[in-house]
């Protein structure tokens, strides 16, 4: 069920194709609880919570010396064609534990840290906290995997994904549009 590297790598040329301006919600998915993940039409973004109804702010960060949630990690998005090579089927997608899969270019190139982005009727803000594979992420969709989002290639890409933080609360539906903002629309 894992794809190889060789596998993983026919699938690059894909994801270079992602739009780098203005893109699509592919699939929006919350974390009410560990290991718990419902795929939801719409969701609410919050300043405070976040995705509203997902764990992050209750579920912490174990690496701040008090526990609390980090506030640039509050929200994980992955490049649909990426989370689409990897996982073989959209009913995995969810596994990977983001919160947002969208067909936009993630990289640091396209999308540098500060950068914002409106997403639905919200805007959030590309954070510089590293979204990288974990044990989990090897676990579900193999050692390979693992290796080819953390590799030099997929962290040009950002493979596994970018951390952001809600700047403008709203509603995001899937399908909704996710696009670069300019200075002067801020």
């Amino acid at each position: 069920m894992h794809l190889t590297m060789e596998e993983l790598n026919q699938g690059i040329d894909n994801i270079k194709q992602s739009p780098k301006e203005s893109g699509t919600v592919e699939l929006i998915v919350c974390r009410p609880g560990i290991g718990e993940r419902e795929e939801l039409a719409t969701g609410e973004l919050d300043l405070v919570n976040g995705l509203v109804g997902d764990n992050w702010l209750a579920r912490g960060f174990k690496k701040n010396t008090d526990g609390a949630a980090h506030p640039d990690m509050q929200l994980n998005l992955m490049n649909a064609r990426a989370i689409a090579l990897i996982a073989s089927s959209k009913e995995r997608w969810k596994l990977a534990g983001d919160q947002f899969f969208v067909d936009l270019d993630l990289s640091p190139d396209n999308l540098p840290p500060g950068t914002r982005l409106s997403i639905g009727d919200a805007e959030i803000e590309i954070t510089a906290e590293p979204h990288l594979g974990c044990k989990k992420f090897s676990q579900r969709f193999g050692r390979d995997a693992a290796l080819f989002v953390n590799s030099t290639q997929g962290k040009a890409l950002n493979l596994r994904g970018v951390n952001a933080k809600v700047t403008k609360p709203g509603i995001v539906a899937q399908g909704a549009q996710i696009s670069k903002l300019n200075a002067s629309s801020r």
